[in-house]
């Protein structure tokens, strides 16, 4: 929320600039030149704002007061950084309407788009951008969605589009990202390898286990909570027997709202890693109906689980997830 806030008021200078400089239009009113104003660069400027507290510059853990969040370093037109949402549920980047005023390009010049999110969709407008990049991965002539939310208090999405043969290297204990061409490295030391498929080209899904039942799980690094279809509480229902949640709701990028049941759920096992999520929402969401994936168990993997990871390897050339736990060696 400090973020939201610190943007909004940014807003609010560049208007209040604007209406600041005097008007001399009267034929007997001496010519006065206005005072000359430092020329205020407005990437510098939302640079400041981005990042203003002391907490984690990219990577931040999930705690108990805070969902975690994985922001990536990414330049546009070679200018930036802009701190991105990492979202490996997303096909392709979006950024707000503050960075396309900080680029100085208007979102009146490019078509409008459907944008697809978990809960709904919406019409949004577009920028065309030359080059986005970070580390290894760049994309050329690329169309950006105005994506209507934050996400966090970060200035838009990173989607999967560039992603084939790269490696994302995470690490939430010393707030580091990495994105580079994959070398084929096998998992180091206390690592956990994981074998994923991609559903359409780039989402990430693992086999996983909750409580004894198989479950299509999609890493979802863009999403705070854990979601699961309907198909899977069911399924828990007769594995173990009814359990009374309580009313929970979700707001997706689109600002659509669907209603779910916040409940406690067995621990989701990838591979032999166990991890117990303090609560995962089942509800047979917009997106699950997107996917196909409304009649099998399945579940979205937000950050409130994957932060609770010590490192995350995400490896698209070995198609291979590398997981350490907080306590790994």
């Amino acid at each position: 929320m400090k973020n939201m806030t610190r943007g909004w008021k940014w807003s609010a200078w560049l208007l209040s600039c604007a209406a600041a400089i005097p008007q001399f239009g009267s034929a007997t009113a001496p010519e006065v030149s206005p005072p000359a104003v430092p020329a205020v660069d407005p990437i510098d400027q939302l640079t400041e704002i981005m990042v203003e507290t002391r907490e984690p510059r990219y990577v931040s853990p999930t705690r108990r007061d805070q969902i975690g969040r994985i922001w990536a370093p990414v330049i546009i037109n070679g200018r930036g950084p802009f701190r991105l949402v990492l979202d490996t549920g997303a096909s392709h980047s979006g950024v707000t309407a503050l960075v396309a005023l900080a680029l100085g390009i208007p979102t009146d010049q490019s078509p409008p788009v459907i944008m697809r999110g978990v809960t709904g969709f919406a019409t949004v407008p577009t920028i065309k951008v030359d080059t986005l990049s970070v580390g290894d991965l760049s994309v050329d002539q690329s169309l950006l969605p105005i994506v209507p939310d934050a996400l966090g208090g970060a200035e838009g999405i990173l989607g999967s589009e560039g992603l084939a043969g790269k490696r994302i290297f995470i690490d939430f204990r010393h707030d580091q990202i990495d994105i580079a061409y994959s070398k084929n490295e096998r998992s180091g030391r206390g690592f956990i390898s994981v074998p994923f498929h991609a559903i359409r080209g780039t989402l990430v899904v693992v086999d996983a286990i909750v409580s004894h039942i198989r479950v299509k799980a999609i890493i979802d690094t863009g999403g705070q909570a854990t979601i699961a279809n309907m198909a899977l509480k069911e399924a828990l229902a007769r594995t173990n027997g009814y359990v009374r949640g309580k009313p929970d709701s979700i707001v997706g990028a689109t600002k659509d709202v669907q209603y779910g049941e916040l409940m406690e759920a067995p621990a989701i096992e990838l591979g032999s890693i166990h991890i117990h999520d303090p609560g995962v929402t089942f509800a047979d969401m917009y997106i699950f109906k997107q996917w196909k994936l409304i009649n099998e168990p399945a579940i979205l993997i937000g950050m409130d689980t994957l932060g609770l990871l010590d490192t995350m390897i995400i490896d698209y050339r070995r198609h291979e997830l590398q997981l350490r736990m907080m306590n790994a060696g």
